[in-house]
């Protein structure tokens, strides 16, 4: 199996490259979000747990950054051994080594399922429960899927990090089944203590949720943005104290909210504020009164109802 793709499992797993983690982070999320539910197919139709589908997809292409991924369509790094489509070359263990091809990314993902469900030497992999991906990862490291000696730690760290665990439970988004995590899940879920926050993407900005002790200079070394700008896209105070759950953008945001938005009002809430208002749509608290044509001295009432684009 070809060597993952190094440098993005770094990025991942180290705040130090403060940077680069903003844009990689995205682009997991951005990854996972367009192939989970191809991912949950998966694993319905072959009991191979979604997380361990999405991980391993995610550390073989580079979130869908590799040659092989854009170039080939092929996912999973698996060599043209025994295969008899369409190949592409690349440089791996030796050199210009060939590897499968695929018209798209499903292909790719519908033949890593066969690839595992056809093979005697990961036949015992199927005897473990769909949840347990801890016993996956370590299954597919000690079956030779890879060669680099921590493949299963890191599978472990993605799945973890961004939460794939919660795949496991589900089924296709189109069944609009809610998700629900197992005991050991769940247990998971409060012990991991994670090295950096998943990165989410909203009205063409990035953000994350603030956790408890954090502030704006914690997360600013983390993502590579001093605590003054992170406070000034937010539009509070570098030293104001956040609140857990608290959502924190790291760009400037809109003046808008979401065309989605275009013609639908917000009713304002109890215990709602302009500021918490302009958060939510990810947009600016100026544009957010002058969109209103309201001055910044109005107080707003529960049940007013505010334009958001």
């Amino acid at each position: 199996m070809k060597r993952t793709v190094f440098f993005c499992v770094c990025l991942v797993l180290c705040a130090n490259a403060a940077v680069a983690q903003v844009r990689w982070n995205a682009e997991f999320q951005a990854y996972i979000d367009q192939y989970k539910d191809i991912a949950i197919e998966e694993m319905m139709a072959y009991h191979i747990p979604a997380s361990i589908t999405l991980a391993q997809g995610l550390l073989e292409s580079g979130a869908g950054k590799s040659y092989l991924s854009t170039c080939g369509n092929n996912h999973f790094g698996i060599k043209s051994n025994g295969w008899t489509g369409r190949t592409i070359r690349h440089d791996d263990d030796k050199k210009q080594e060939k590897f499968r091809a695929y018209d798209s990314a499903r292909e790719s993902y519908e033949d890593h399922s066969k690839f595992l469900a056809y093979r005697e030497r990961y036949k015992r992999l199927f005897a473990l429960s769909p949840t347990d991906y801890v016993g996956w990862a370590n299954g597919l490291k000690e079956c030779g899927y890879a060669t680099n000696p921590k493949y299963a730690q890191k599978l472990i760290s993605i799945i973890e990090t961004y939460k794939l665990y919660q795949y496991d439970t589900m089924t296709t988004k189109k069944q609009n089944n809610t998700p629900v995590m197992t005991a050991t899940q769940t247990e998971v879920a409060k012990r991991t203590s994670y090295q950096i926050h998943p990165i989410k993407a909203y009205n063409q900005n990035y953000y994350v949720y603030a956790r408890k002790g954090d502030s704006y200079e914690s997360i600013g070394k983390e993502v590579g943005v001093s605590a003054a700008n992170l406070a000034k896209y937010n539009e509070r105070e570098k030293d104001d104290q956040l609140r857990e759950g608290e959502i924190v953008y790291l760009r400037k945001k809109q003046k808008k909210a979401d065309r989605k938005y275009k013609n639908q009002c917000h009713v304002v809430a109890q215990g709602e504020s302009m500021h918490s208002i302009a958060q939510k749509y990810g947009m600016r608290l100026a544009s957010l009164y002058k969109i209103n044509h309201l001055e910044p001295k109005y107080q707003i009432k529960v049940g007013d109802q505010l334009k958001v684009y």
